[in-house]
């Protein structure tokens, strides 16, 4: 390895298993302390256990790296503080967050409880914001500032059976830009380097076995590198992006933005003005998402 975090202290959510535990060792490979903090629960949120987080971190310091566990729900915010807080007092800062964990609830939306909801949003989305908030607070007092990674989907665009779910990853990327401008004007006041991106990753997990359909994909150790890089000081300069990682793929998203724009003659339009002017000035754009679930169903009925 090449050292690309030797000496930081790096705290990683969901570092039990899957994707969360693959970015953990790699971290630790690379030479950085390592908060493994992990609930241990089941895909539904159900039997937590400190067994993997424990597990993770004896492996890591049987391989000479340095590790401690941390078991608690990343969706209360007195957590989110303590996992910051295991990192400072153990090794004096925190350089880095990965926030890995979640957990499903799939559902369709009709038929989608209100405690299925909310656990799914509260794990995804306000987990990272529990995490990011300790640890921005921390970093924009340390001269070396820090780095924080979110975990995404693809699945932030529409899914059709994880509405919960969409809608936190989509908060998330929201979340982490809003992180990224606040980072930027800590920076632009002459405070540490903060930066903040997110990974929409695809990999080869237990979240991912009751995908109805094929799609590449990849080994989670895959996704690992990209977070090391965006952690250390080599990637401190990129900031507010989200990318793909799939495998031997790499790919950045684009950033809203509007695209076109039409104007009323009047003081304001009428429904029929709209009516007339949509379809052959501002349009729609399209969605590939629903596109690609026609394809699926036409071959799925054929």
């Amino acid at each position: 390895m090449s050292g690309y975090l030797d000496g930081k202290s790096i705290a990683v959510t969901g570092a039990g298993g899957g994707i969360g535990r693959a970015v953990a060792r790699a971290c630790a490979a690379e030479g950085a302390n390592v908060v493994v903090a992990d609930y241990g629960v089941a895909l539904d949120g159900s039997a937590p256990s400190s067994e993997v987080a424990d597990a993770v971190a004896q492996e890591i310091c049987a391989g000479g790296g340095e590790a401690v566990a941390l078991a608690g729900d990343v969706s209360r915010f007195d957590v989110g503080a303590e996992i910051v807080e295991a990192a400072c007092e153990q090794w004096g800062s925190i350089d880095g967050v990965v926030c890995a964990a979640g957990v499903l609830r799939e559902r369709m939306l009709f038929n989608m409880s209100e405690q299925e909801w909310d656990h799914v949003v509260a794990v995804h989305l306000k987990g990272h914001f529990n995490v990011y908030r300790a640890a921005v607070a921390r970093m924009r007092k340390q001269p070396s500032g820090g780095s924080l990674v979110g975990f995404t989907s693809g699945a932030a665009i529409a899914s059709t059976a994880q509405a919960n779910y969409s809608a936190a990853k989509g908060g998330v990327m929201s979340l982490t830009r809003s992180a990224a401008m606040t980072a930027a004007s800590i920076r632009m006041r002459g405070g540490p380097a903060i930066n903040a991106n997110c990974i929409a990753p695809v990999a080869r997990t237990r979240m991912s076995e009751k995908v109805p359909f094929e799609m590449e994909t990849g080994a989670p150790e895959a996704v690992a590198p990209m977070v090391v890089f965006l952690l250390s000081d080599a990637g401190r300069e990129v900031n507010a992006q989200t990318y793909s990682v799939v495998g031997r793929r790499i790919s950045v998203w684009n950033q809203p933005q509007e695209l076109r724009s039409m104007w009323a003659a009047g003081e304001r339009w009428t429904p029929g003005e709209i009516a007339e002017q949509l379809p052959r000035t501002v349009g729609q754009e399209p969605n590939w998402v629903i596109a690609d679930l026609e394809r699926r169903m036409a071959e799925m009925s054929s």
